[in-house]
């Protein structure tokens, strides 16, 4: 999906997710398409990070199915095609670079080059050359070194869990304007955020979960 222009599309149907016995989400049904960012909200446990790992093939729904392009995740596919995530902190190794965290990534499917890592890491005001080890890196450093793996293969799904965490305002401003165009490129982006701001700048579909439940669907008219 994506490459020569054809959408994607996430259909959520009758999904339930139970965790040693308490639902964490419940009976959702919903279809994402790509063109679009979607913005999930709600309170701290109404189940928003839950959602994007049931997107992402994370985890295995209790009861309903996650169709991607009419696969359905856990039988015909394990993880959604051509995927750029984030959900919490992003794990990197602690004694290397910015830089060597990236290209370690980057050599598994061989699409990002050194160029194109160098170019994400400029733009976000974080220097490739550096030799400072992840281990010294402040939490916005990291959340930055987080969003260029998200990105830098260029995929067609983007899932990101308050991708704006500890960011500074000009990488606020930058991821927003990139989220933007990646949209007008056709690709599929799901968000979370705490802050009302970010998703109403850019999100034009805005899911509100309560309690594990598909409370509201917001249309955007605004942006």
């Amino acid at each position: 999906a994506g490459k020569d222009g054809e959408s994607m599309k996430i259909k959520v149907d009758a999904l339930t997710k139970k965790i040693k016995g308490t639902t964490v989400l419940e009976n959702i049904s919903y279809e994402f398409t790509s063109g679009n960012i979607y913005g999930v909200v709600g309170k701290n446990g109404s189940g928003k990070t839950m959602l994007l790992r049931e997107l992402a093939g994370l985890i295995h729904p209790t009861e309903g199915t996650v169709k991607v392009d009419g696969k359905r995740l856990h039988h015909d596919l394990s993880f959604p095609p051509n995927l750029g995530l984030i959900i919490e902190k992003p794990e990197f190794i602690n004694y290397l670079t910015g830089f060597e965290n990236l290209k370690l990534l980057a050599e598994i499917k061989h699409i990002a080059s050194d160029e194109t890592i160098r170019d994400f890491m400029k733009k976000f005001s974080l220097d490739p050359a550096s030799k400072q080890s992840m281990k010294k890196y402040s939490l916005g450093m990291k959340q930055k070194i987080g969003i260029i793996q998200a990105v830098m293969e260029n995929p067609d799904l983007l899932i990101l869990d308050e991708p704006f965490n500890a960011l500074d305002e000009d990488s606020v401003k930058l991821l927003r304007e990139l989220l933007r165009q990646y949209q007008k490129a056709g690709k599929l982006i799901i968000i979370t955020s705490h802050h009302k701001e970010d998703i109403d700048s850019i999100c034009n579909h805005i899911l509100m979960l309560q309690e594990g439940k598909l409370a509201q669907v917001l249309e955007n008219s605004t942006i």
